[in-house]
């Protein structure tokens, strides 16, 4: 484990108020924050819109399994703890490759008695292999609901990114469905494009921005269900006077 570079995990695990960081971590995140003081913003609005993606997903839709790969470092409102609290039967498995999440992961994130909760050890950039271990715990016959929150962005190959997320859909039934959150500059000013350029100076991994179009192509053959690919904080968010933030959101069904 690496504590003399910022980590994005450990950075944004900073942005929303946990102590599971270090100086370098609180160093980059304040000076970041202070270029785009809005990242905060983007942080608290990621993790609402999971809350709200996944409460989704378990009720009106009936999700029971999940698959969530960059998983993060645990915070309130976790993929199990939204959905088990719907429908205390689900499934997740959760998918990172950083030690730190690893060591929490562990300890933190745990099952109600009638669903399962899995941590896998993998890259991103192995779906394969993410499949074969969730497949302990998932059933890949049945539908799954796949989460790649602030994950693809760290995919600086906009072709591989779209593979990857190819690969993961090709795996999952009829019925299931992938949720994304991706940074973008579309929403915002300058402001944003010189903190990633600082970050990716400064910390690791190095992130990459990327349009509306782009982060379509990624869902392209599935169903972007309403209200289509918008601000994460604008996702069925009946609270309109939260700001807008530059990190779309969307929840795409398969056929």
């Amino acid at each position: 484990m690496n504590t003399t570079v910022a980590h994005n995990a450990r950075v944004w695990n900073h942005w929303l108020g946990g102590k599971d960081n270090y100086e370098v971590d609180r160093k980059v995140g304040d000076h970041i924050q202070g270029m785009f003081p809005l990242i905060a913003d983007v942080a608290r609005a990621d993790r609402a819109f999971l809350k709200r993606a996944v409460a989704h997903l378990a009720g009106e839709a009936g999700i029971r399994q999940y698959l969530d790969i960059g998983t993060g470092l645990p915070s309130a409102d976790n993929t199990h703890q939204v959905a088990q609290r719907i429908a205390s039967d689900s499934h997740i498995v959760y998918v990172d490759n950083d030690p730190l999440v690893l060591t929490h992961a562990r300890a933190l994130l745990t099952s109600s008695p009638l669903g399962r909760t899995d941590y896998v050890e993998a890259d991103a950039r192995h779906p394969n292999e993410i499949l074969r271990a969730a497949s302990r715990t998932l059933n890949f016959q049945s539908p799954v609901a796949v989460m790649l929150l602030g994950i693809l962005n760290f995919i600086p190959d906009t072709a591989e990114a779209t593979d990857i997320v190819k690969q993961l859909v090709e795996a999952i039934p009829s019925g299931s469905y992938v949720v994304i959150s991706h940074p973008t500059t579309e929403l915002d000013g300058e402001a944003n494009r010189e903190a990633m350029a600082f970050w990716n100076d400064n910390a690791t991994p190095p992130i990459t921005a990327r349009s509306g179009d782009e982060i379509a192509a990624f869902v392209d053959g599935l169903e972007v269900i309403e209200p289509g690919i918008v601000s994460c904080a604008r996702w069925r968010n009946p609270d309109e006077s939260e700001p807008s933030v530059p990190q779309y959101g969307l929840v795409a069904r398969k056929p």
